[in-house]
Formats: structure tokens, sequence, C-alpha cells
């Protein structure tokens, strides 16, 4: 398979997520245009490792750290992203401009992640699930990337079981997650038996630059 899937993608499967609170000169580069929501000087990151599964249009692994930014309602841009699937990196990156590169990525029984490139490792992570909720919770947001000179926003619908959980990251200081290194997450959770919509994108927005 060498081609990637129309937008919208309709994806499935399972994500551990943690929630960073970083000061604001401590943050990684965003696209122009898009600017952190920040509180008492410091900004939310997130950080997630994502299993998609069938019945999702594509299969594969993924890790994102991303910060929430200002937008129509919750918002987020994708600042490093790695993927085991060059059909979801080609279509990430033409789609929507969302910057995934590729790394070999370890998911053991929902519990341990490892990620790494040729050159280093990445981070790992341990998660251990507390008590959630029996129904799946529905939420919206939108992705803000850099697409073709503009800053493109991606509506995004998710629905998911959430669990709250607790983490355990190891994070290499000299790479590209390295600004995390020093932190440890304030909030993890666990959301089972996800499904989600990812776009179209709005084209419309503003140029960059």
């Amino acid at each position: 398979m060498t081609g990637y899937p129309p937008e919208p993608w309709e994806l499935a499967g399972e994500a551990r997520v943690s929630m960073w609170r970083l000061p604001v000169d401590e943050l990684p580069a965003l696209p122009d245009g898009a600017e952190p929501v920040v509180l008492a000087g410091h900004a939310s990151v997130f950080t997630a490792w994502i299993d998609y599964l069938p019945p999702g249009r594509l299969s594969y692994h993924e890790l994102l750290a991303a910060v929430a930014v200002h937008g129509r309602g919750l918002a987020a841009s994708i600042t490093q992203i790695w993927v085991d699937s060059e059909v979801s990196r080609d279509g990430g990156r033409e789609l929507w401009g969302i910057p995934k590169d590729l790394a070999s990525l370890g998911f053991t029984g929902g519990r341990t992640f490892t990620a790494a490139t040729a050159d280093d490792w990445i981070a790992t992570a341990a998660f251990t699930p507390r008590a959630g909720l029996p129904v799946a919770v529905p939420a919206r947001f939108e992705i803000a990337q850099t697409l073709d000179g503009r800053l493109a926003r991606t509506p995004v619908r998710w629905r998911a079981k959430p669990h709250a959980a607790a983490a355990d990251w190891s994070v290499n200081p000299r790479g590209a997650l390295g600004y995390l290194a020093r932190h440890r997450p304030v909030a993890s959770a666990a959301l089972r038996g996800f499904t989600l919509r990812f776009g179209p994108g709005d084209r419309s927005t503003s140029r960059s630059g």
C-alpha cells in the first residue's frame, strides 16, 4: 500500500495520554499564528501514545507531543510526532501539515511504550490504569498546523472511555522531546476503545509569515 486515504480519516484504537505544564520559554516552536494558552506563565503540553486498530481505516502506532493553543474551542498544535507507517506519515503531512516522522515504536500490553529512531532513543513510558468511566465520552477539538504557508485548522471528533492512570516517563534529554526531560506529567489517562474522525481541514485561515 503506497497511497493514503482521503480525508476524513475514520480511526479507532487505544491511547495513553499525559499532560505537562511548562514555562512558556521552554516550549517548542509553534507554527506562525498559533498562540499557546498561558496561565501563570505556564502552558500545557500533551503527549500521547496511540495504537490505531481495526475497524479504523488504518492500523499503526504513534507518539506525539502537542501544545494547547488558542482556537475555536479546544485546540492544539502538534510539535513532534512519530509513526511506524509511511502511509500515515505521508497523509498527515500532505493533508493537514502534521510534521510526522518515522520511528520504531514498541507497545506492550497497553502498559509499556518505547520510541526510537535509527539515530537514538526518544522516550519510554509505563502506564498503570486506574478507575474509569464505563461509557464513552465525546470530545471535539481542532489541530492547528502550517499547510501551504497557511495556518490550517483541522477538526477532530473523538469518543473514548477515559480512565485515570499513573505514568512513569523517561525522556532522552538529547532528543526531540528533550524539553520535557526535567519535568514530570501532572496528569495522565488511558483512553480505551476510542473512535475518531480526523478532518476535513480548514484551508481558509490566514497566511503565515
